[in-house]
């Protein structure tokens, strides 16, 4: 087995890595001052010193690394991994910087997938350039969200034109006034088979009809260095036909299709998080005396620095595991493993920020260092995209008949 990178690859890490340490790491300063100035906070995309990353992005080939295809950098899963991560490291801006954001990096291979030429023109060229951003609007405050067959948004068709009717929420990015366009999913018949009532479509966020309610908190953050996660209403919103996204019946394989690989770039970059905790935790664990010298003496402290570097190893090896298969044999037969990066993820970067903020004390709890805003942000992937408990159900379900199927095998 190889575990070395190819030489694009790397070539590609070090020229990020220097991108970040001359240009990222200082602006974080300036970013949160002129975000603190900016007349509408949700703009934070208006803020000059992100304008001014972008640019250089552009200028060093860092633009849209996570797109494969003719669209996008042409790099495969495995080969964007290790940027992911390094973007992680600095998530309020790295990604950001590069055009690899959610959920604009889902919406685009979306629309690059699945758009017709004239809603690729139309939407998916304006994000590409970073000239506007987008929501992916699912989730309901109503329903289970965690089973998208509850979906009850209404999506019908009058004439040559979709009305839609429907409460959403957690809808990320959609406060940012720079969102200018929203996937939405909906059910356009709800007698129709289980997986096939749901259907997608494309609505301009300045539609009459859409009402953009409020901003969510995350364990009181309110997110809006990111563009915020929104409570949205569609009362008697219409937009024209052609914007129906492949056709009626096709949302939930178009939401199977674009969840993949969104899950797999939240663990790309979580590893960063977990890896920038770890650098921060061994920092604060050497320059803290109690008891008489460096808490990094204590036992309980060096065991979780240990666990820490075992876990964040594991965990790498099993993401890019998983972002091999889905360039080798598919996202759908790489599903499983997708599920459990998904539920492993989470919960190990979590554990890792608690023991960071354990040792930097009182301090790590506030805004004085990032590991508390981290943890709440890490926090809310174990629902993004899926609670959880329905992965790790799946996957149970999976193995349990993978089992029964060897045993039957045996007996024959």
């Amino acid at each position: 087995m190889n575990f070395e990178f190819d030489e694009k690859t790397l070539e590609l890490q070090a020229r990020l890595q220097a991108f970040l340490e001359e240009h990222v790491v200082p602006a974080e300063a300036v970013f949160d001052q002129q975000l603190a100035e900016l007349h509408d906070p949700w703009a934070w995309t208006q803020a000059p010193v992100v304008r001014d990353l972008q640019k250089r992005a552009r200028d060093a080939g860092l633009w849209n690394v996570f797109l494969p295809g003719k669209h996008g950098s042409g790099l495969t899963n495995l080969q964007y991994a290790p940027l992911a991560e390094l973007t992680g490291r600095y998530w309020r801006l790295a990604p950001a910087a590069l055009n690899c954001a959610a959920p604009d990096t889902g919406n685009m291979e979306v629309l690059a997938q699945y758009g017709t030429p004239a809603q690729q023109e139309r939407w998916l060229k304006p994000l590409l350039n970073g000239e506007i951003r987008s929501a992916f609007a699912m989730t309901e405050p109503a329903v289970a969200s965690s089973d998208a067959t509850n979906i009850a948004t209404s999506i019908v068709r009058d004439g040559d034109e979709y009305v839609i009717n429907g409460r959403k929420w957690w809808i990320t990015g959609a406060m940012n006034p720079d969102c200018e366009i929203l996937i939405v999913m909906g059910k356009t018949d709800p007698s129709a088979e289980r997986h096939r009532q749901q259907s997608m479509i494309l609505v301009p966020r300045d539609t009459p009809g859409l009402e953009i309610r409020r901003g969510m908190h995350v364990l009181g953050y309110d997110d809006h260095d990111h563009g915020g996660h929104a409570e949205l209403v569609f009362d008697d919103v219409r937009v024209p036909a052609w914007n129906l996204l492949l056709g009626e019946g096709d949302g939930f394989a178009i939401a199977q299709g674009r969840l993949g690989p969104g899950r797999i770039h939240h663990c790309m970059r979580s590893i960063g998080v977990a890896e920038r905790a770890v650098e921060l935790m061994c920092a604060r664990a050497d320059e803290r005396v109690a008891f008489g010298g460096p808490i990094s003496n204590q036992g309980v402290v060096k065991s979780w620095i240990a666990d820490s570097r075992i876990k964040i190893e594991q965990l790498r090896l099993l993401v890019l595991r998983t972002a091999w298969l889905m360039d080798t044999v598919g996202n759908k037969a790489a599903h499983a493993d997708i599920q459990a990066i998904k539920v492993e993820t989470p919960r190990t970067v979590e554990w890792i920020l608690d023991k960071a903020i354990q040792v930097h004390g009182a301090a790590g709890l506030s805004q004085d260092f990032p590991l508390a805003q981290a943890i709440a942000s890490i926090r809310t992937l174990r629902f993004a995209d899926g609670p959880d408990e329905v992965h790790a159900a799946a996957l149970a379900r999976g193995e349990l008949k993978r089992q029964a199927a060897r045993r039957k095998e045996a007996q024959a």
